[in-house]
C-alpha cells in the first residue's frame, strides 16, 4: 500500500518535503515546517476512502489512498481462499466414497442372493460361460455408478458375441475399472489376487462368476493361471486381462506382459483391446476412500489377430497409448 503526496508551497520553502511512511498501519505522523521553521506534527489517515486535505502551518498536504490496496487484498486473500476450498473439496470427496461403498453393499447383499438361487442350474448348464451370474453382476455394477458417475462407451460394435471367445485386455488406472468394465454385459473371466476372495460377499460373488485366482510373486501360480485360462478359451468362454499387471499410480501406461497375447496365440481367438479414461481422476490408487466427480469413457477398439504374442503385445499397447496420448494421459 503506498500513499500519493502533494505539495503546494508557499513563497518561501523552509524546510524539504517530509516523507510519509508506508505500511499497515492505520495513521502515520508527518513532520512540516510552521511558520518559522518549528516542526508540528500532524496525523494523515491512511484509511479514509476519500481523499483529505490537512493544513500543517502555511503547508498544505493533500493524501490519497492508493487504488492498489484493494487489488492487493484481493490477490492477499487469494491463495488463503484456494487453500481453504481444498480441504472442502476432499471431504465432498470423501463422503462420496462413503455412499459408494453403501449403495455397492446393499446392492450387493440382494444380488448374492440371486447369484446363490441361480447357482445350481448354471453349473449344470452354463459352468463355463455363467451367462445368468455376469447378468446379475452388469446390474449390481449399473446400479453403483449410475448415481456417481456418468459413464460413456464407444465402440460397442467391436465387441464380439458372447458366445465367442476372446482375450480382452486394458489399461488399470483405479478400483472402479472392474464396475466400469462389468457394464459391458460381456461374460469375461477376471484374474484377480487371492486374498479379494476373502472379502465377504464380493470375494464370495467373484467365486461364482468363475474369477480366476492368482498370487502375486508366485511363479507357479501365474503358470497354472495361464493354463486355467488357456482350457477356458477352448471351451467357449472369454479372459480379462489387465496386462501392465496392476494400477498404474501415475496414470500412465506401463509396460504390457506377454502373458494374455501367449493366451490368444495359443487358442487362436482375437484380441480386444479397451482403453478406460477417467477412472483413474475418480478414485486414484491408493485412495479408495475417496470418489472425486467426473465421468468415465470406455473406448473399445477393432480386434487384433495374430500368432506372434510379442507382436500383438506391441500393437495392442500401442492402440491403447494412442488413445491415451490424445486425451491427454502419459505413457511411459
Amino acid at each position: 500500500m503506498g500513499a500519493l503526496v502533494w505539495l503546494r508551497p508557499a513563497a518561501r520553502v523552509l524546510a524539504p518535503a517530509p516523507h510519509i511512511p508506508t505500511g499497515p498501519s492505520s495513521a502515520h505522523e508527518v513532520v512540516g515546517g510552521g511558520m518559522k521553521g518549528r516542526p508540528r506534527r500532524v496525523s494523515v489517515a491512511l484509511r479514509c476512502p476519500d481523499p483529505r486535505v490537512l493544513q500543517a502551518g502555511r503547508w498544505r498536504w493533500t493524501v490519497a489512498r492508493s487504488d492498489v490496496t484493494a487489488g492487493g487484498a484481493a490477490a492477499a486473500a487469494g491463495p488463503e481462499d484456494s487453500s481453504q476450498a481444498l480441504p472442502d473439496l476432499q471431504l465432498v470427496s470423501r463422503i462420496r466414497g462413503v455412499f459408494f461403498y453403501i449403495v455397492t453393499a446393499v446392492a450387493a447383499i440382494f444380488l448374492f442372493i440371486a447369484m446363490v438361487v441361480v447357482h445350481p442350474p448354471v453349473l449344470l448348464f452354463d459352468r463355463h460361460h455363467r451367462r445368468a451370474q455376469h447378468y446379475i453382476a452388469k446390474i449390481w455394477a449399473t446400479l453403483t455408478i449410475s448415481m456417481f458417475y456418468k459413464l460413456e462407451v464407444q465402440g460397442m460394435e467391436n465387441l464380439p458375441p458372447n458366445s465367442s471367445p476372446a482375450v480382452y485386455v486394458a489399461n488399470h488406472q483405479s478400483f472402479l475399472d472392474i464396475y466400469t468394465l462389468l457394464t459391458l454385459g460381456r461374460c469375461f473371466k477376471f484374474i484377480s489376487k487371492t486374498s479379494i476372495f476373502m472379502f465377504p460377499i464380493v470375494g464370495w460373488a467373484m467365486y461364482l462368476l468363475g474369477v480366476i485366482p492368482l498370487r502375486r510373486m508366485d511363479s507357479r501360480s501365474q503358470l497354472e493361471c495361464l493354463k486355467r485360462c488357456v482350457d477356458l478359451v477352448k471351451k467357449g468362454a472369454s479372459v480379462f486381462f489387465f496386462p501392465e499387471g496392476t494400477r498404474s499410480k501415475d496414470g500412465k501406461l506401463g509396460v504390457f506382459k506377454r502373458g494374455a497375447f501367449s493366451v490368444a496365440t495359443k487358442t487362436g481367438v482375437p484380441v480386444i483391446p479397451i482403453t478406460l479414461l477417467g477412472t483413474g481422476k475418480l478414485m486414484p490408487p491408493g485412495m479408495e476412500g475417496n470418489l472425486n466427480s467426473g465421468s468415465v469413457k470406455v473406448i473399445i477398439h477393432r480386434p487384433l489377430e495374430g500368432n506372434d504374442a510379442e507382436k500383438l503385445c506391441s500393437e495392442a499397447r500401442n492402440v491403447i497409448a494412442d488413445t491415451l496420448v490424445q486425451h491427454g494421459y502419459g505413457v511411459q
